[in-house]
């Protein structure tokens, strides 16, 4: 069977019917983005289970932080790009685009985010994203050190791994899952 014959995550059903405040967010989804995202209509197999990973999401890349919501998307771009997960490259590729107002910015950062033009406070919080998706086990309060050099505060460390964190594992679900991105997303932002 081939790639493209695989069943995907989307191929699991969605709760029928959906509870008001799960359509009643679909619906806002749909009004901000033009779209439901792929992702959470995988997650609604069950409330819970979409619950929880929206819970998450929005508190790890919408809530209050030291980081930017750009800074976010590229750190889910550069896990993602480690981790070669298509439904997250292209999805927060999109977001870093749309973000920076800079389309070669989100496409350096797909493909690699170190031949992207950053500054030297994004360019430690990438590396210390990068060496926590390659060899988490080898992080040590030098690279820690790191990123304080740079300005950032021991709560924005903690936000850093915790977004990269959550990408390493939405990236290996996905795609396990064959979880593909909305076809909104490649025209975003260019």
């Amino acid at each position: 069977m081939s790639t493209a014959e695989m069943p995907t995550a989307l191929d699991i059903p969605m709760m029928d019917p959906l509870p008001p405040e799960t359509q009643r967010y679909f619906e806002i989804c749909q009004e901000k983005l033009g779209m439901v995202p792929n992702v959470l209509k995988a997650y609604a197999i069950t409330v819970d289970k979409l619950n929880a990973f929206t819970a998450l999401y929005n508190d790890l890349m919408l809530g209050e932080s030291g980081l930017s919501k750009l800074e976010r998307e590229m750190i889910a771009v550069a896990v993602s790009s480690i981790n070669k997960c298509f439904y997250c490259l292209v999805a927060h590729g999109a977001a870093v685009r749309q973000l920076s107002g800079d389309p070669s910015l989100g496409e350096k950062m797909v493909m690699n985010w170190r031949v992207a033009d950053l500054d030297a406070r994004q360019y430690a919080m990438l590396a210390f994203a990068e060496k926590m998706t390659v060899a988490s086990s080898t992080i040590e309060e030098n690279d820690r050190q790191k990123l304080r050099d740079v300005g950032f505060s021991d709560q924005d460390i903690w936000d850093i791994a915790n977004v990269a964190g959550f990408y390493n594992m939405s990236n290996r679900v996905a795609s396990a899952t064959n979880m593909k991105p909305n076809e909104e997303y490649h025209a975003q932002a260019r």
